[in-house]
């Protein structure tokens, strides 16, 4: 199966080039690489470019910084038979594309994500990390036990990498562009009905910027309120007013 890597992209002028070196060492390596950039006013598209020669890249502009609406676009015009969702702070095995190309080989799985261990220059969030893990098994078990059960729902989220068949994704429709967060967690519950999700044995490495910004207690509680009002159906907009960007 080919693999594409959708990159969505704003002001990332610190991660970009770290991520993308990662991607120049897979083995085997990815088909396509598409960036979608949502505006960047930093040297994110400058970085971009200069890796034009080193791999099979498309940098694609989109409209505004929504990351739904980037990763649909570059779902749209990439060209392989799977997509997997990189966020431009995280990074990747050596392996990826064997490992997503394997797990999606067994036909009864239609989507998949990596433990995300959440990383900084001076430390690793051991207990959020944690608890990030176990959250993909208990969220949709409080709150969608039946598709937890019947389907094998779990909930993904941004910073495990996420992939999937494009086909599949296609069928469901994709992102939800109207969601400014959790837009991942919504992709899952679409396509659990078209097979199991799966959060495999291998580690990503995920900045942990936004929690040295917060502190690890107030991302904590942030986490778990969102998680929780979400799980109760408030609407992501309201949930956005939570969460800040940070770069």
């Amino acid at each position: 199966m080919s693999v594409s890597i959708i990159i969505p992209t704003w002001n990332e002028a610190d991660c970009l080039g770290r991520t993308l070196g990662r991607l120049q060492t897979l083995n085997p390596p990815p088909d396509e690489v598409v960036i979608v950039d949502g505006g960047s006013g930093d040297r994110t598209l400058a970085i971009a470019h200069t890796y034009s020669d080193r791999l099979p890249l498309t940098i694609l502009q989109a409209p505004a910084p929504s990351r739904s609406v980037q990763m649909n676009l570059g779902a749209t015009a990439a060209n392989g038979q799977v997509l997997c969702f990189l966020h431009a702070d995280t990074l990747v095995p050596g392996d990826l594309v064997g490992v997503v190309q394997r797990t999606l080989a067994q036909q009864t799985v239609a989507c998949g994500g990596f433990i995300s261990l959440m990383t900084g220059p001076r430390s690793i969030r051991w207990g959020i990390s944690l608890h990030n893990t176990l959250k993909t098994y208990y969220a949709p078990l409080l709150f969608r036990p039946y598709l937890f059960f019947a389907h094998g729902l779990r909930l993904l989220f941004g910073d495990q990498v996420m992939f999937c068949r494009r086909a599949d994704f296609l069928a469901c429709g994709g992102f939800d562009p109207t969601l400014p967060i959790m837009e991942e967690a919504d992709l899952c519950l679409k396509l659990c009905r078209r097979g199991r999700i799966r959060q495999i044995n291998r580690v990503v490495q995920s900045s942990d910027r936004r929690v040295a910004a917060w502190g690890a207690l107030k991302a904590n509680i942030i986490y778990l309120m969102i998680g929780f009002l979400w799980g109760i159906g408030v609407p992501a907009v309201t949930l956005k007013r939570f969460y800040e960007e940070v770069r």
